[in-house]
């Protein structure tokens, strides 16, 4: 079969590594989006938590990234990628299967719920490091536009059918149970990651270098730091995650209590905005090809970020269109621009640094998320849910002022190499000693 016959197959058609990670990945976010419909509610209706014990759960399960996600960059570069991931999925289906065991026994708390959120937030760090510098290993430059595309598209259909179970599972089965949901999908990803064929190289220990760990640390720092592209596109992730994670850690709270919503209700609107995220993973190829990677990044990070205002609009009967539509337009230009990011990222940097430039930009972008979460709570719990609301959603597309300062905003395309000069700079090199850059995802 020829090249271009393959390839009209599709990545899942024709590549069966892919595909097992792909189903893996999928299903780890279907339990994700149970999990965080879910573990609000286990807090909110089991234990009766206020709004800021909810938004410091789910600091608890971001913080990780603040705390380890340099140090854990460095690590990933020295290991193989694959067994990472498998340990790390193991350690999280074994956690959140915990949840329901401990309320059987009537050991459930608050402080546990924290505990467990905070510990699958470090193997989430782990396999979210060791996955993004996986995936180029697997696939050819040509195909990884394609896998991230498909990627990310799953992943917004999984966080639809993942926001909209958790509500129906909460419901029929009660919160606590539903988190028996989460445990089963890292099961699946687990098996499918186990079922992978293709095996990376060791690692020389000539490049496992005996206290280099800081340096190694202040090396991915550096690069983030030195290259126009990388800085603009993390101070900017770090400022959206901000703002999206305040607006995200209230949402249920303000659904169920501000407008009145049945649990089925809450996840079927959680649900019902994440098909944007569907779109926006279809749309993003598209529109960066038609337009050009730089020009479509400020339409879906911006533009559709606008929409966002309609948010705290809503209220109960008709004003839910207000949700809807909001959400749908914010979860499109999320989804659009990361697969526009990861493609960037993946083509941009080296893959032998690839563990320590992602650890560099997710340290600052995710590490703002538990900081957005807190934020979040502390806002609902001082001026009310709507106004805080109203605060958070404002932020979203107040983030892309990053992105409109810089020299993105005169360029139709992001580099593919660091060679390529930026306007108004000589570009950086990816030598030996060199800083190659990335985005956030």
């Amino acid at each position: 079969m020829s090249r271009d016959a393959e390839r009209r197959g599709g990545l899942l058609r024709r590549h069966r590594d892919f595909r097992l990670l792909w189903c893996g990945e999928t299903a780890g976010k279907f339990g994700a989006s149970v999990t965080g419909v879910a573990m609000p509610l286990v807090a909110v209706s089991t234990l009766h938590a206020g709004t800021f014990e909810v938004g410091l759960l789910s600091a608890a399960a971001w913080l990780p990234w603040l705390v380890i996600g340099l140090p854990v960059g460095a690590w990933v570069d020295r290991l193989r990628r694959r067994p990472v991931m498998l340990a790390s999925a193991a350690v999280s289906c074994a956690l959140f299967a915990g949840v329901p065991v401990a309320a059987w026994c009537g050991g459930l708390s608050t402080g546990l719920l924290l505990a467990v959120a905070l510990l699958t937030g470090v193997a989430t760090v782990f396999f979210q490091t060791a996955y993004t510098a996986y995936l180029p290993s697997i696939l050819a430059p040509d195909d990884q536009a394609e896998g991230n595309a498909k990627l990310h598209g799953s992943a917004s259909a999984a966080q639809v059918a993942g926001l909209g179970s958790g509500g129906l599972i909460t419901q029929a089965a009660g919160a606590v149970n539903g988190m028996f949901a989460q445990a089963a999908t890292f099961l699946v990803a687990l098996l499918c990651l186990a079922g992978i064929r293709h095996r990376e190289p060791r690692v020389r220990r000539a490049e496992r270098r005996p206290g280099a760990l800081a340096g190694e640390v202040g090396e991915g720092l550096r690069l983030v730091a030195g290259d126009p592209w990388l800085r603009t596109l993390t101070l900017f992730g770090a400022a959206s995650n901000l703002a999206l994670m305040g607006y995200q850690t209230i949402r249920v709270v303000f659904l169920g209590r501000s407008v009145g919503l049945s649990p089925a209700l809450v996840g079927g609107l959680a649900a019902a905005t994440g098909a944007g995220g569907v779109a926006g993973a279809f749309l993003a190829r598209r529109a960066a090809a038609r337009m050009g990677t730089a020009r479509a990044t400020l339409l879906f990070e911006f533009g559709l970020a606008l929409f966002a205002l309609l948010i705290p609009l809503t209220s109960d009967g008709a004003g839910v269109v207000f949700f809807i539509a909001g959400g749908c337009c914010v979860a499109a230009g999320v989804v659009a621009g990361n697969v526009i990011k990861a493609g960037f990222q993946q083509r941009y940097c080296p893959p032998h640094l690839l563990g320590r430039v992602t650890a560099g930009t997710t340290f600052l972008g995710y590490g703002t998320i538990p900081l957005g979460a807190l934020l979040g709570g502390a806002l609902g719990s001082a001026f009310g849910l709507r106004t805080a609301m109203w605060i958070t959603t404002a932020g979203i597309p107040l983030a892309a002022v990053f992105l409109l300062c810089s020299p993105l905003r005169r360029v139709r395309d992001l580099p593919v190499s660091p060679q390529e000069p930026e306007p108004g700079g000589d570009g950086l090199s990816a030598g030996g000693a060199g800083e190659p850059a990335a985005s956030r995802s």
